[in-house]
């Protein structure tokens, strides 16, 4: 990995020859299609995950700068004594503070329970951890996991850093002119909107809650149905959490180090991590509460446009006698979106349980028409319901491409059925957005056979041998959890219920000729309850019937008892 071979680099070359070949070695190494991005970071084209596979191109921490330690190179686990004469150095660092480590195994159970096919480990959310905060600042956290002072972001103003103007005014972060990431995990406001969760059950969701975070940045790593155990999906869920590849080969060195053991250590005992991506921040000593505080507002130059001050003009240009103008900032995309138009989205209707085969798009445009790249798009269901995007969340955020069109992720049915309403809208603007409608229609099947082919016998007052097991299919796969009705009818043209011949049971042991709220299995299977006959003999009628309209009738035969021959009457005998 580039980071860590660099970081080695610098520890080990000790002459100009050696480190010119190794930086050799390392250039030629590298993948063809390799770029850096506006802060110097490498990214790849095979490696950066398209924007519907991010959601968001700015990331859960708005790329914001993050510490690129790498772990010491010896054993993450502690060290029995010092005087085995054991290098200990490292120990610390190696080690994670006890209310972090538990925050990250308790996210760890939750997805497991709750997205079992991700198969999240917690050692990701721990080398996450180290890379974004230090682990919470070295476990600087209360009791309850809430960080003793808030861990904050650079303002994210354009200025060295992305451009994300404020969209929580300033609740999250305390800005109301520019985001800053928040909390141990580092989430920017915008995405810890619709991704925080409470991690620790007192009914708040607080990104600088280590709980609260770790649970949260679980569920957005698992939001895409990724499986972590494919290094392929780990690699597209780091790089949407920070889409540079250094960053991506960070997390995997601290990941890959966690997973070999690691160690508890008392909160607060940690070190504090000294390099950070950005390479501006002066190193923070142990007792620096803050990761990276905002810039103080007498010392950031301004971005806004603003007169000419009086007292210290600035020096005209040679060829105009008048003041210059101030540098302004230059508008973003964002800015210059006047509304959103639908793109063209087809019918949505999904059958309960089925993902959606269509998606939804919304196309950004200015007051003219023209269409603007490179904004987030925010898709919000807005009703009550079941029905998610993929991933299991209501809330999704995409960036435009270069047509200007932000492709939501797929939803995925519900088992409520009818009307889904979505909403998009432009992250950080208040403009005319787009209302979508879906509709979540019931399960159904096409096709009911019977799986037997016994005739299904009784005699009179008995009760029927065999089981009536039928399949329910929908375009020739099995139909699961699809409603059915079992009624015992009068006759082919008559489909009400007989009032003699065979029965059910009801839960008092009466008898009835409607079964309703039957359901197929997972196989789309149906097995009938037990059959009873009376004492009517004949051909009776079984008709199964399931929503989507497939139906089954099965025959039914009653016979008399057989007769029991009476003994001979006893002859006296004749004197």
């Amino acid at each position: 990995m580039a980071a860590q071979f660099g970081r080695r680099l610098r520890k080990g070359v000790t002459t100009t020859a050696v480190a010119a070949a190794a930086v050799a070695a390392l250039a030629a190494s590298q993948a063809p299609g390799v770029t850096t991005d506006g802060q110097g970071r490498e990214t790849t084209s095979d490696t950066t995950p398209s924007p519907e596979e991010t959601a968001d191109g700015a990331g859960a921490t708005g790329n914001s700068p993050y510490y690129t330690d790498l772990p010491p190179l010896n054993s993450p686990n502690p060290a029995p004594s010092a005087s085995t004469g054991t290098d200990l150095s490292g120990v610390a660092e190696a080690g994670i503070p006890a209310t972090v480590l538990d925050a990250y195994k308790k996210a760890e159970a939750a997805l497991r329970e709750s997205k079992p096919g991700c198969n999240l480990p917690w050692q990701l959310l721990a080398a996450i951890g180290k890379v974004e905060s230090g682990q919470a600042r070295g476990g600087r956290v209360d009791a309850d996991g809430t960080t003793l002072s808030p861990i904050l972001g650079p303002q994210l103003d354009g200025n060295g850093f992305a451009l994300i103007r404020d969209t929580d005014d300033g609740a999250y972060d305390g800005n109301s002119s520019y985001d800053q990431a928040v909390g141990p995990m580092q989430f920017i406001p915008s995405t810890w909107e619709w991704a925080g969760r409470d991690g620790n059950g007192d009914g708040r969701d607080d990104p600088n809650n280590i709980y609260d975070a770790a649970l949260a940045a679980g569920h957005y790593l698992c939001r895409f149905d990724w499986d972590l155990s494919d290094q392929r999906d780990l690699d597209k869920a780091i790089l949407s959490y920070n889409n540079s590849t250094d960053y991506l080969n960070t997390v995997m060195s601290w990941l890959e180090y966690y997973r070999k053991g690691t160690h508890e250590i008392p909160d607060g005992s940690g070190t504090l991590p000294t390099d950070r991506s950005d390479n501006v921040t002066a190193r923070p000593s142990p007792t620096t509460p803050s990761v990276s505080a905002p810039p103080k507002p007498s010392t950031k130059p301004s971005t806004k446009p603003t007169k000419p001050s009086g007292s210290t003009p600035s020096k005209p240009p040679a060829d105009s006698g008048s003041p210059s103008t101030p540098p302004t900032t230059p508008p973003t995309p964002t800015d210059t979106v006047d509304h959103l138009e639908d793109a063209g989205t087809a019918q949505l209707t999904a059958m309960a349980g089925d993902t959606f085969t269509e998606r939804m798009s919304a196309r950004a445009e200015t007051d003219t028409g023209k269409a603007v790249a490179k904004v987030r798009i925010r898709f919000t269901i807005t009703s009550d319901t079941d029905t998610t995007f993929t991933g299991g969340e209501s809330v999704a955020t995409v960036v435009t491409n270069s047509s200007g069109v932000a492709v939501a992720p797929a939803l995925l049915a519900g088992e409520r059925i009818g009307p889904v309403a979505v909403q998009a809208t432009v992250v950080g603007r208040t403009v005319k957005g787009v209302a979508y409608k879906a509709t979540v229609t019931e399960r159904a099947a096409d096709t009911l056979v019977r799986t037997g082919t016994e005739a299904l016998t009784c005699t009179a007052g008995g009760e029927f041998a065999d089981a009536v097991e039928l399949k329910a299919t929908y375009d020739g796969e099995a139909a699961d959890k699809v409603a059915a009705t079992a009624t015992i009818v009068k006759s082919v043209l008559d489909p009400t219920a007989n009032d003699k011949g065979p029965y059910f049971k009801d839960a008092d042991g009466k008898a009835v000729r409607t079964l309703s709220g039957l359901k197929t299995d997972a196989n789309g299977l149906l097995t009938l309850p037990q059959l009873y006959a009376d004492d009517t003999t004949g051909t009776f009628l079984l008709r199964v019937t399931t929503a989507g309209g497939a139906t089954a009738t099965v025959t039914l035969t009653v016979k008399e008892a057989e007769a029991t021959a009476s003994p001979s009457p006893t002859v006296s005998p004749t004197a």
